[in-house]
């Protein structure tokens, strides 16, 4: 564990002794911990990849349904992202691509992995705003490098948490809010999360377990053996957007563990959190 993340946890510590929490109960929330990637123009690691465009495609691969809604929201270099960043299968090279339409009544995305020397070209992008021009602003914000910061994440809904074990849950999720306000205003409220647990301030409706659910209502998954569990999915990434007047709002791409590690990124669930 990096001298960054101890300093991290040595303050939830402390947050959580002037809370009166026992040590005890601090110590078992924390074996919840789980190790996730911080990504933002405004941390000092490695560069990993880069928020927008340009859009490089491989030139045979059609257009996903809805595609003249979304914006390429990240580009991601997965061979420059380190294996114990996260816990997440991976692929160990080529680009993850990160699209969504942003939109808080709306919201819908997908995920495209191009595997290590795949021919691409550019590709125009031609968006259908409609009478939302508040997403042209967006384009602009989408053109800074992203930079690795080792990090880690605690449950943060009601939902994912078993009250009997945690009695102290709401003191806990009220210490770890403080930090993680803290760091985000260290990344200027601009970051990329790779796994590790949802965020939101509410913390009542996890949106990965919602995702799980979704899937279970809309999609035809035989080949899942059943219905899908929340248990069985997870959070591949939320990004946190420096914009102005959207400091609440987070934008989350889920997936199931078994199209993870089949590589059908397509099968992200998008949503979105905002409260203007």
């Amino acid at each position: 564990m990096t001298p960054e993340l101890m300093d991290k946890l040595d303050r939830f510590r402390e947050k959580t002794l002037a809370r009166d929490v026992p040590s005890a109960d601090v110590e078992r929330w924390l074996g919840a911990a789980r190790p996730c990637a911080t990504l933002s123009p405004h941390v000092d690691g490695p560069v990993v990849g880069r928020l927008g465009g340009p859009l490089m495609l491989p030139p045979d691969l059609p257009d996903p349904e809805g595609f003249d809604e979304m914006h390429l929201i990240a580009s991601l270099d997965l061979a420059a992202l380190p294996a114990d960043a996260t816990s997440l299968p991976l692929p160990q090279d080529g680009r993850l691509l990160l699209f969504a339409c942003p939109d808080p009544l709306d919201a819908h995305g997908t995920a495209i992995y191009i595997p290590a020397g795949t021919p691409v070209e550019e590709r125009p992008m031609e968006h259908d705003y409609g009478p939302q021009d508040w997403l042209a602003e967006l384009d602009a914000q989408l053109r800074e490098e992203l930079r690795l910061r080792y990090d880690v994440s605690l449950p943060d809904h009601d939902e994912i948490i078993d009250a009997a074990e945690h009695p102290h849950a709401k003191e806990l999720r009220e210490a770890w809010s403080e930090v993680r306000g803290e760091d985000l205003r260290l990344t200027k409220w601009s970051q990329l999360q790779i796994d590790g647990y949802a965020m939101d301030e509410y913390g009542d409706v996890d949106p990965v377990v919602s995702s799980a659910r979704w899937a279970a209502e809309e999609k035809d998954r035989p080949e899942s053996g059943g219905t899908p569990r929340p248990e069985d999915w997870v959070l591949l990434a939320q990004w946190h957007p420096d914009i102005s007047g959207w400091e609440s709002a987070i934008v989350y791409w889920a997936i199931a563990r078994q199209d993870l590690a089949a590589r059908r990124f397509d099968q992200v669930y998008v949503s979105m959190f905002h409260n203007p």
